[in-house]
């Protein structure tokens, strides 16, 4: 076995082990992040929220792979039922914390990178109206990336970490 934090047969491994419970978490997880990230950009419409500039292809491809991903993220905290109970913090595996860490990231990032750029507060206080568009606007994609790329590797590491370290009853 390498001695790599990620691997993807590992994680392959992790998610064919997992059983209902944690697969319901991994749904309810996406659901939740798809209307958290979703509703208020309104790339999922919804008469709560309006958009000056309106929403690029890209963007619901961004979304759901955010929404997949936190969620499969999200269901790795999930103790499988008949797991025992956790261990203690110095002895859970190198890099867990940066890799919740990394997770929250990447689903932070991914509400800047779908949101309407004249929308967001704080890039109209630093760049104002034209610099949001001619500025921000051009990096929504990159930043996109930028979290999914964050929410994939936080995911393959905690997922190569529970078929790693896998806790007997």
């Amino acid at each position: 076995m390498s001695s790599s934090r990620r691997s993807l047969s590992r994680a392959g491994e992790a998610l064919r082990a997992w059983q209902a419970r944690q697969w319901l978490v991994a749904g309810l997880g996406a659901l939740a992040t798809a209307v958290a990230v979703g509703v208020p950009t309104d790339v999922v419409p919804t008469s709560l929220f309006g958009r000056s500039v309106p929403v690029q292809w890209w963007n619901y491809p961004a979304l759901a792979l955010t929404a997949v991903l936190a969620g499969l993220v999200l269901s790795t905290y999930v103790r499988p039922p008949a797991a025992a109970p956790t261990a203690s913090p110095a002895a859970r595996p190198p890099g867990t914390v940066r890799d919740g860490r990394m997770g929250a990231a990447g689903g932070v990032l991914s509400f800047f990178a779908v949101g309407c750029p004249v929308c967001n507060k704080l890039v109209l206080v630093l760049l104002g109206s034209s610099g949001a568009l001619s500025y921000w606007a051009p990096l929504q994609p990159l930043i996109a990336v930028a979290s999914v790329a964050l929410l994939a590797e936080a995911a393959l590491r905690r997922l190569s970490a529970q078929s790693r370290c896998t806790v007997t009853a």
